[in-house]
């Protein structure tokens, strides 16, 4: 088998098997692998309407057709997808480092974890040696304690680990699963899932080989693509990393401030990449097999924080920084690092923290509520504080820990008005009130909130279009963006290396074709884009998803940008929203109702998921996209 493994390992936790069949090629040449298998698979072991909690909910891990190989920055990567207990919706979160190509070497393509154990085990792959362990003695234990205890119990300091720290024990719904110290699969609450199950880590040593259709054409694209990696399409990634956007969205009005009151942020200098490049990057990490090094590793020498050391992402810096109004990076640092130690979502819970602290400014939360803590933007000790709350689940942290919606619904008061997010999942660091395509794109986000499911903000942020103005057009360059970013994570391809890619579905055609030595058009490759598109959209529509959901935050609705910059006044209005969807679900080939139409599943090879949308289309009403969405 070229590029795939070809098997496909299930263990039921309930009943304790372990077996072993052939992975479904063709289902697998549909759906490449990924993102586009494991969120797939899922339909296949749920009902609909199950708790995400439950033992019925399955955990899908998979790896991608170039895992294990040596292609620059997706030799490297997995995915873990489920329900998601955060939104409800169809959940998947990816990461890179080191155990992905693990697995592979291991020979699977994917990993289907069912039912519940009744006590704490993790999982023991050891090539064709498959395992559940007693993990008694790791409950409690962070991700990096686990990991170092699991290597010393096998005897073995290269097995590699991916696992679960306090918080997805104690099912906070925010929880990741971490590998390689800081390398989170953070969003949608995977972690919470595998925490469900009882089961604490999968520990994987491999020996195989991947084998390759066409070794000589694979070599020569290699060395294309390594030496694409290191231009400049990839120079922020390998100087400043992802850090450096800071100061790009703050110069622009689109930095989310203070839970995205304001659009730009007045201790951004003290944040920013070039900041943390000068005074705390200790080391640049790359991932296995990846020429661009993106990893920028903090530490803090000295101070409250003295010790703390992070991996610095834009999305992790902006949370607990701008968005919480923080301009202490030692801080910052430390919150991070705690997230780390917890298991939790950098991005999600620096929103929740930032909503925490929007409630408390507008009386909505007080000390009482707090246990005595000042829950002010800028308070850094309270931020670190909270964050502990909620990765031990105790007091006002037990509510927080539900995840930003839930927590809202519990607070009470109004307080969903400053709740900042998309189906259930928190928001990102982009203020859609003046990136409108960007708003179409997180709209219609299946797992929710979320900027790497379309990367819609290129456009805004790159100048190609207007981005205060909703005009047509913008639902065809979301469409395609999205179509092939889930091509990208079905390949399990790195992101920052999205821009190497200079023919998109041609390039992503040609290096499958020369994997599998499967035959693979451009529009084949475009079609399997367009496929998992829809049916996570599918998925999510089976559990009660509708338009009214394609929306984007109250706030984003209800408080224009009130500094005086170039974004002042901007604000996302509910007619501009209809008017994006309306062009988007019409190019989609969907209802207006965005349910996606009987042709367009048989276009897509899909007839089986047509007993899923034919009773939502009998049930379109006419005139739908003048429907109101609820806000």
């Amino acid at each position: 088998m070229n590029g795939y493994s070809g098997q496909t390992l299930i263990v039921n936790l309930t009943k304790k098997t372990i077996e072993t069949k052939p992975t479904d090629m063709e289902l697998a040449k549909k759906y490449i692998g990924g993102i586009g298998l494991a969120m797939r698979l899922v339909y296949d072991y749920i009902e609909a309407g199950v708790d995400p909690l439950s033992p019925n909910n399955p955990l899908i891990l998979a790896t991608g057709p170039v895992g294990g190989t040596m292609w620059p920055t997706a030799g490297n990567g997995h995915v873990f997808a489920a329900k998601s207990p955060l939104t409800n919706t169809i959940g998947e979160s990816k990461a890179h480092g080191f155990f992905g190509a693990e697995l592979k070497r291991a020979g699977y393509d994917v990993v289907i974890i069912l039912g519940k154990s009744d006590k704490p085990v993790y999982l023991w792959i050891d090539d064709d040696s498959v395992q559940l362990m007693d993990a008694t003695f790791l409950w409690g234990k962070t991700p990096l304690e686990t990991e170092e205890r699991i290597k010393k119990e096998l005897g073995d300091s290269n097995i590699r680990v991916a696992s679960i720290g306090p918080a997805g024990e104690k099912l906070v719904r925010i929880a990741a699963i971490i590998n390689e110290i800081s390398r989170a699969c953070g969003r949608c609450g995977m972690g919470t899932v595998m925490g469900s199950k009882n089961m604490k880590a999968i520990a994987v040593r491999g020996s195989g080989d991947v084998t390759i259709a066409d070794v000589e054409g694979f070599l020569d694209f290699c060395k294309v693509f390594y030496e694409r990696a290191k231009g400049p399409k990839t120079r922020k990634y390998r100087t400043l990393g992802t850090a450096e956007n800071i100061l790009t969205h703050n110069k622009i009005g689109s930095l989310p401030t203070r839970n995205f009151t304001n659009a730009t942020f007045e201790g951004a200098e003290k944040v920013s990449g070039e900041y943390i490049s000068e005074r705390f990057v200790d080391n640049i990490v790359a991932c296995g097999g990846c020429p661009m090094r993106c990893e920028h590793v903090a530490v803090v020498s000295d101070g409250a924080y003295k010790g703390s050391i992070a991996r610095m992402e834009y999305e992790s810096v902006w949370a607990f920084g701008p968005n919480c109004g923080i301009d202490n990076i030692e801080g910052v640092i430390k919150a991070i690092e705690l997230c780390n130690v917890y298991g939790m979502d950098t991005i999600s819970c620096g929103v929740i923290v930032g909503f925490a602290m929007d409630c408390f400014e507008n009386k909505i939360l007080t000390k009482k509520d707090t246990d005595g803590i000042e829950l002010k933007f800028g308070n850094t000790e309270a931020m670190i504080k909270i964050i502990k709350m909620m990765g031990e689940r105790t007091g006002l942290g037990d509510i927080l820990a539900e995840g930003v919606k839930r927590a809202a619904e519990k607070i009470g008061k109004g307080s969903d008005k400053l709740a900042n997010h998309i189906k259930g999942l928190e928001m990102t660091g982009y203020d859609v009130r003046g990136l409108k395509t960007a708003a179409l794109g997180y709209a219609v986000s299946f797992r929710g909130a979320d900027h790497n499911r379309h990367g819609a903000y290129g456009f805004d942020v790159g100048g190609q279009v207007n981005r205060f103005i909703v005009e047509k057009g913008r639902g065809v360059l979301v469409k395609k963006r999205e179509d092939f970013y889930t091509i990208i994570d079905s390949f399990i391809l790195c992101k920052f290396s999205r821009g190497l890619y200079q023919n998109d579905h041609e390039d992503a055609a040609k290096l499958y074709r020369i994997l599998t030595g499967f035959d693979m058009t451009t529009e084949d490759m475009r079609k399997a884009g367009e496929r998992i598109s829809n049916y996570a959209r599918i998925f999510n529509i089976r559990e009660g998803f509708t338009r009214k959901d394609d929306t984007v935050p109250i706030k984003s609705m209800t408080t224009p940008v009130p500094e005086d910059c170039v974004a002042k006044g901007a604000v996302v209005k509910q007619k501009e929203i209809d008017f994006l969807l309306d062009e988007y679900y019409e190019i989609r080939g969907w209802t207006k109702e965005g349910v996606p139409t009987i042709e367009k599943l048989k276009e897509l090879d899909m007839e089986e998921f047509i007993k899923v949308v034919k009773p939502k289309i009998a049930a379109t009403p006419t005139g739908g996209s003048k429907r109101k969405s609820g806000r």
